[in-house]
């Protein structure tokens, strides 16, 4: 599945305003339900779904790129979060740098596996330096969602 198709302006966090990546991953965890994707009664249990998972390896990835992402029960889609930081936040990344671009992915346990395509093409589209630079300029979610289905489409 791909990031564009997954990503509407209510699930873009910009700034994604935390001081480290568990301030992070509880945002990543609201905004869906305050976009109406699950009930607020799930948040906590996204967030402690989300910590356990960023617990047992970081999702924090190379290139300023972090992909938290877990299995919950009680969640009928795949649901993803895009938070936008150009300063960044410390996030434990692999190649030590601050993530700048947060991907959250809270998945239906029942589809556990649907993710994995959906984490290869998130992988493919990030790795590239111009759509992440693109990415970076956008100052709302209305030009986040733009660049996102501009990107998405020349990548092909």
């Amino acid at each position: 599945m791909k990031l564009s198709d997954l990503i509407t302006r209510d699930l873009v966090e910009v700034p994604l305003d935390a001081a480290d990546k568990w301030q992070a991953l509880a945002t990543i965890a609201r905004v869906p339900a305050r976009a109406g994707r699950y009930p607020a009664s799930l948040v906590p249990a996204v967030e402690q779904a989300l910590v356990l998972r960023e617990r047992s390896m970081t999702t924090g990835m190379e290139h300023g790129i972090a992909i938290p992402h877990a299995a919950i029960d009680g969640v009928e889609d795949l649901t993803a979060v895009l938070g936008l930081n150009p300063v960044g936040i410390p996030f434990e990344t692999l190649d030590g740098a601050p993530a700048r671009i947060v991907i959250g992915l809270i998945i239906p346990r029942s589809k556990k596996l649907l993710h994995i395509k959906t984490l290869a093409e998130i992988a493919k589209l990030l790795s590239r330096a111009e759509v992440r630079d693109r990415l970076l300029r956008c100052s709302d979610a209305d030009a986040a969602v733009h660049a996102l289905a501009e990107l998405q489409a020349a990548v092909r």
